[in-house]
């Protein structure tokens, strides 16, 4: 089953507990100032919502969706795939409700992600890396058919899951960025969700709008017969997601891994933000295009989650220590 409802960026339950969720969306849009020419770029804040990371969005529209559906409760479980930061933010949500939570996650996915999912509670299951996140959408689809308590958000496919940042984060960043203009929106991608919504959003308020993807260097990408796999944690997951296909893409914009290690570094030791290496990459990708557009041009882009579920990465090699 889907998730189907329309929600809004608030608690979905009166319980003290359920309040975190209050803390959801509406995170700062950061003016950051990146090279001596004062080139800028804007940048939301995700890595600020409760479990560290957008897919809080995803979560708290879950919520809404099964107190809609009455299966709020402990007798439902959430079975999702998840590379990690949707498997958190299940997670939590889990621990506020009391709902069931089981996440599928390759094997190859970072110790930190997998400790922080089993930390509130949910249960965690690793399935073989060779097929990407083919075999654990198998996995979801057999436990669903063999246990009707079973709730799948199908984030891959579900089209709420872009629809979520077409009503919201889009919009958000309108009202953040001086005079309401995105010239460019700038974003790595996993599910797809938040380039295609967030593109839906900036785009109608800005027709002539450049959606750019982010892509890993060293895979085939968008333009190839799939997306490479976590070559830099989080983005592209190993297939082409329905929701990356519908999305109206201009370009894309390759990143090494250490070009996004080493941005992700300045972020934390120039700016104070500790964000994850997608957001590097991000960022690396967004400075690019603004430098290609111009000081005339306003380029945003995503910080999507915490330095913390990196530490046995890259990102922390003793050398930068």
């Amino acid at each position: 089953m889907y998730f189907t409802s329309e929600f809004g960026p608030d608690a979905s339950s009166s319980s003290s507990s359920a309040a975190i969720l209050q803390a959801v969306g509406n995170t700062p849009l950061l003016k950051l100032t990146l090279d001596e020419t004062g080139t800028t770029i804007y940048a939301k804040a995700e890595f600020l919502n409760p479990s560290g990371s957008i897919k809080d969005r995803l979560a708290l529209s879950v919520a809404r969706d099964l107190r809609r559906l009455n299966r709020l409760d402990n007798t439902t479980t959430i079975v999702e795939v998840s590379s990690g930061n949707t498997g958190i933010a299940l997670a939590m949500l889990g621990a506020i409700h009391g709902c069931g939570v089981h996440i599928l996650m390759s094997d190859t996915a970072n110790p930190e992600r997998q400790q922080l999912i089993r930390h509130y509670g949910a249960r965690l299951t690793l399935f073989p890396a060779n097929r990407g996140y083919l075999t654990g959408l198998e996995l979801a689809d057999d436990l669903a058919a063999r246990d009707a308590n079973v709730f799948l958000p199908r984030q891959f496919e579900n089209p709420l899951n872009a629809h979520d940042h077409a009503r919201h984060t889009g919009p958000e960043i309108l009202r953040q960025i001086p005079g309401g203009r995105v010239d460019a929106f700038v974003s790595g991608y996993g599910t797809g969700g938040t380039l295609a919504g967030c593109g839906q959003a900036l785009r109608a308020a800005n027709a002539a709008l450049l959606l750019v993807g982010m892509e890993p260097d060293g895979g085939p990408g968008i333009g190839g017969e799939m997306p490479c796999c976590e070559l830099i944690e989080g983005i592209a997951g190993g297939f082409l997601p329905p929701l990356l296909q519908a999305a109206a893409i201009d370009s894309t914009v390759k990143v090494s891994a250490d070009d996004a290690y080493a941005m992700t570094r300045r972020l934390a030791r120039e700016f104070g933000l500790p964000v994850g290496p997608s957001s590097g990459a991000n960022v690396c990708a967004a400075l690019r295009i603004a430098r290609q557009l111009g000081p005339d041009h306003q380029v945003a882009t995503i910080l999507c989650d915490r330095a913390e579920r990196y530490f046995s990465t890259g990102l922390f090699a003793a050398k930068f220590s």
